[in-house]
């Protein structure tokens, strides 16, 4: 249950004491503070990069956690870790710290791990001048340190003594664990007693212009499977014999091609077996399949994603597939299964704007350029998501960066100075607020 109405919240935040007001004292602490605290950040951010913490790699999350709470106890956080062996994964950080009785409450979010495991080539921090480069030099390690860049920047200046906020640091963002029920359950919990959400994965940066991101769209999987009768190729097509599974599954796969698109819709397929036998394996990467040129095809198998902006786009793309998959040909079959667990859209809501009008004040006030709405199609899915129905929020308060998830990560570590400045009078701002 939301803790303040959108319009509440929209009001509030679109008034013009807010949209007009110039630093304070305390804020220009705070843009000092980040500044004096720029070389030992990037000193931790190398720190963290070069413990490996790729999902899978339990030991490395849990201690990028410890590195965490080690940095966010000297703040007056109270830190919890809560271990996640039931979703097959290490754990989150929760991290509280009370202030002034009902001012606003803000949830930040960010993520210990990274893509990169193990047995990555890609395993340490270079710097390059004003850039970095290393697994999760930006994501989401990046993200972490401007997070604490800007609260130790509010500390400094007086104001995180009255700041109601609470952190989650998931420890698997990048390769959720299963059930997803257990594994976000935290996260949602903390959404619904935030009154902001504020999301430190990187800044989108276009045509040299900081976009602000107040929207995500979802992450749903699905698998197809069609059968058909199998036999000597010399009978497909006919009236006993039928079209086999192949073509049935190329058929629905191009009924999706034609009828599926829509505004903010994207759909892949990213993997296709088929013949006399066909099967992917238990992590869905892998396929293999047996079959004969002259044997008609008994089954075939796709497994695919699509992208939304809302929760009813969603359902309705769902129906839409469904209805597809059922009209299958004579002497066919097919089905498709939606996976659980992926990752809801956040909608970009009148809430999320009136946040990014917000930060605008805060550019304003910097001397910093105004950040317009970044389209959705240009931001994949996050954590951030699952909070997005009972908080309003926004995205990307991380640096920005190139190459995220591929060896040569790449950040821009000037970008620390002016997401730092922007999130601590930002939460500075919100956090003094009434609920």
């Amino acid at each position: 249950m939301k803790h303040i109405s959108v319009a509440a919240l929209a009001a509030v935040l679109l008034s013009p004491s807010l949209a007009l007001a110039k630093l304070s004292p305390a804020e220009t602490k705070m843009v000092a503070a980040v500044e004096a605290s720029y070389e030992p950040s990037i000193t931790l951010l190398q720190q963290l990069v070069d413990v490996n913490s790729g999902s899978m790699n339990i030991e490395g999350v849990t201690r990028v956690g410890e590195m965490m709470r080690a940095e966010l106890e000297p703040l007056g956080f109270k830190v919890e870790w809560k271990p996640m062996t039931a979703a097959k994964r290490a754990g989150h950080i929760i991290a509280t710290h009370a202030g002034a009785p009902g001012t606003k409450r803000l949830l930040l979010i960010g993520h210990l791990d990274t893509v990169f495991e193990r047995d990555s080539p890609f395993q340490k921090f270079t710097r390059k001048g004003d850039f970095g480069e290393g697994p999760g030099a930006a994501d989401d390690k990046g993200g972490m340190v401007v997070m604490l860049m800007a609260l130790k920047a509010m500390k400094a200046a007086g104001t995180l003594a009255k700041a109601n906020i609470e952190i989650v640091l998931t420890g698997d963002e990048e390769d959720s664990g299963d059930p997803i029920d257990i594994a976000r359950a935290d996260l949602i919990a903390a959404g619904k007693r935030a009154d902001v959400a504020l999301d430190f994965e990187g800044l989108v940066v276009e045509n040299g212009r900081d976009m602000g991101s107040i929207a995500r769209r979802s992450s749903n999987t699905w698998t197809l499977t069609a059968t058909g009768k199998a036999g000597h190729s010399s009978g497909i097509f006919s009236d006993g014999v039928g079209d086999g599974a192949i073509y049935e599954l190329t058929r629905i796969i191009a009924t999706f091609r034609k009828e599926l698109p829509e505004p903010n819709l994207t759909f892949n397929v990213g993997l296709i077996a088929g013949g006399q036998t066909a099967a992917f394996d238990a992590d869905g990467v892998r396929a293999t399949a047996t079959g004969k040129s002259n044997i008609i095809p008994g089954i075939a198998m796709a497994r695919g994603d699509f992208r939304t902006l809302s929760d009813d786009q969603t359902k309705r793309v769902k129906e839409k597939m469904s209805a597809i998959v059922t009209a299958h040909a004579p002497v066919t079959d097919a089905k498709i299964v939606f996976e659980a667990g992926g990752y809801p859209a956040m909608a970009p809501t009148d809430g999320n704007r009136a946040i990014l009008t917000a930060l605008n004040g805060v550019n304003a006030d910097l001397k910093l350029p105004e950040m317009p709405a970044l389209d959705p199609l240009k931001r994949g899915a996050g954590d951030i998501s699952f909070v997005a129905n009972d908080v309003s929020g926004i995205a990307g308060l991380g640096p920005s960066s190139r190459g995220d998830h591929a060896p040569g990560e790449t950040v821009d570590l000037v970008s620390f100075k002016r997401q730092a400045k922007r999130a601590a009078i930002l939460m500075s701002r919100l956090g003094a607020q009434k609920r």
